[in-house]
């Protein structure tokens, strides 16, 4: 599984020393709490891991390697120029910097700390950044032309529609959002990059959260689980019209693994899936 932050972080069997996994209820505050210190704890272990790979003002979707330079989900990269987009679990904003040298004005937002200190790190200050749940976002309604998520906030928050509903509130008529989450088919095999993360092993229709959970019983990250059908009805709950259904194939330039991500598994089945959505 991945974490609540821009593209994922690590498979599900990786947890923390002192934590252990399972499956179990987690509601929308238990859940926010957790992965706000999960990450606010692995920030610099992830930067460090992947900053490469996404780079300083790249915009990529996924493990796959889907550059937005490409697949111009948010609109050919000319007419981005002068729009108001919000980046929805930015991390270190690599993303929002790419939109900011196309001309956009972008803000920005994470649940962690330390993830938007690394985006000062990186250019100090020369993207707006915001710290806010995602659930509750700090915005005027009609704020945005655009928004975006590349692995952020929906696979990780208990209700997604409230989510989407934020996200449509902030958005002016017409308005696009993209997101990109774990594809759900991933849930019904072993997060492995090799081998044995091809055979089934679990139900694809259990939806119950995967929970890091310490001695005491609290949670220290989760993951919430949507199948295609829930995910397609959350964003039409969530007043939105889904316009494409991306699921990025494995590119043969890329021979890096991620988590349970891998030219193996990528060649087979998909491992992202792209929701692209339009406000009415």
């Amino acid at each position: 599984m991945q974490a609540y932050e821009s593209l994922p972080a690590a498979p599900a069997s990786s947890v923390d020393d002192d934590s252990t996994a399972t499956r179990r209820d987690a509601g929308t505050t238990e859940s926010s709490r957790a992965n706000r210190g999960w990450w606010d704890r692995n920030a610099d272990d992830y930067q460090v891991e992947h900053g490469t790979f996404l780079g300083d003002d790249r915009f990529v979707w996924g493990p796959e390697g889907l550059d937005e330079v490409e697949a111009e989900l948010l609109g050919p990269a000319e007419e981005l120029a002068g729009r108001d987009v919000l980046e929805i679990g930015a991390g270190a904003a690599q993303c929002s910097r790419w939109l900011a040298a196309q001309g956009a004005r972008p803000v920005a937002l994470d649940l962690s700390h330390r993830q938007l200190q690394h985006a000062l790190r990186i250019d100090g200050g020369a993207v707006p950044l915001v710290e806010a749940d995602a659930g509750a976002l700090p915005f005027l309604d009609g704020s945005f032309d655009l928004a975006c998520s590349a692995y952020g906030a929906l696979p990780f928050v208990a209700d997604p529609v409230r989510v989407l509903r934020e996200v449509r509130r902030v958005l002016r008529p017409g308005g696009r959002f993209v997101f990109s989450v774990t594809h759900p088919v991933r849930w019904a095999f072993p997060d492995e990059p090799g081998p044995e993360g091809l055979s089934v092993s679990a139900s694809y229709f259990d939806r119950t959260p995967y929970v890091e959970q310490d001695e005491e019983g609290g949670a220290v990250y989760v993951e919430h689980h949507r199948t295609v059908g829930d995910r397609v009805r959350d964003v039409v709950a969530g007043g939105f019209r889904l316009v494409d259904l991306v699921e990025p194939e494995w590119p043969a330039w890329n021979t890096q693994e991620w988590g349970g991500w891998s030219p193996l598994r990528g060649n087979l089945i998909p491992g992202t899936a792209i929701f692209v959505c339009e406000r009415d």
